[in-house]
């Protein structure tokens, strides 16, 4: 399971009416999104998604379906295929690393209202030792090329209200960083986030540019160990925005590859699945 992208320019109004629950966004709002994905060509989530899914399903050797959060094929779409199928056991797999209800727990809900079989959902995989080893193989092929005075790890922000709410999102993030400076030499680093919406409440920081910018570095390398593909947070946010940025100050930044079908990235999701297996219930008779 992904977030969703739109197929089409025109796709865009209704996944962006149903990130918002229903609410349509205003012309202006709908026009700025509209004009990130033009810069892109369209984001290819969606066909990432579904080549991780055949990816994995041809490592483990079972049918794998996919469902989207946002956009088609929905969750429930996903679910009924596997359905006709006859398939009797599910393992859920959200493609996204770091649990936090606000996002996460969207893909279980959707997920449990559209199905009645056996349920092995995995609830994130930031801490995994394959996810990290595949993260540090992106790294060091980055650092292989050029060492920057600044390392900036980031994720996708959500509402700093979470954590009055207690969510350990954040404090799974920093833990995936931790666990991959472990196992490497790594330049300065940061945690910062990025891709914060506009929707009138505090939003977690620091955010991406705002800490380039604070500290001071000239060479800059970003590793969004909290995405898994590219799409618009990293193709227009980190290769569009974040570079006119760059320009305008006189800095380079950089980004770590994409796991997008990586073979390592593959053997770890396959991994996530099976220890998942493993330690779920057995299978009812």
């Amino acid at each position: 399971m992904a977030y969703g992208s739109p197929a089409t320019e025109a796709d865009i109004e209704p996944y962006y009416t149903h990130i918002r629950g229903g609410r349509k966004p205003s012309p202006e709002a709908l026009e700025e999104l509209s004009a990130r994905y033009r810069a892109i060509d369209g984001s290819p989530l969606t066909t990432v998604t579904r080549a991780q899914a055949a990816a994995l399903g041809k490592q483990l050797r079972l049918p794998t379906f996919v469902g989207m959060k946002h956009a088609s094929p929905f969750i429930a779409d996903g679910a009924a295929e596997a359905q006709k199928a006859g398939i009797k056991r599910l393992v859920a797999l959200p493609l996204a690393p770091h649990f936090a209800e606000m996002s996460v727990g969207g893909y279980r809900r959707a997920l449990a209202a559209a199905w009645d079989g056996d349920l092995v959902f995995i609830p994130g995989f930031h801490d995994h030792p394959a996810f990290i080893s595949a993260i540090r193989a992106v790294l060091s092929e980055a650092l292989a090329e050029s060492w920057p005075d600044q390392l900036f790890f980031t994720a996708h922000s959500l509402p700093a209200r979470i954590v009055a709410e207690g969510d350990g999102y954040y404090d799974r993030l920093l833990e995936s960083c931790r666990l991959v400076e472990a196992g490497m030499e790594l330049p300065r680093w940061e945690f910062a986030f990025q891709s914060a919406s506009t929707t009138g409440e505090p939003w977690l920081g620091p955010d991406l540019l705002e800490a380039v910018e604070r500290s001071g570095a000239r060479h800059v390398l970003v590793c969004p160990i909290g995405f898994v593909a590219d799409h618009l947070e990293v193709l227009y946010d980190l290769d569009v925005e974040a570079q006119a940025f760059a320009r305008a100050n006189g800095i380079s930044i950089r980004r770590t590859a994409s796991l997008n079908t990586r073979p390592d990235f593959i053997k770890a999701m396959a991994a996530v699945v099976t220890d998942a297996l493993r330690h779920a219930s057995p299978a009812p008779a």
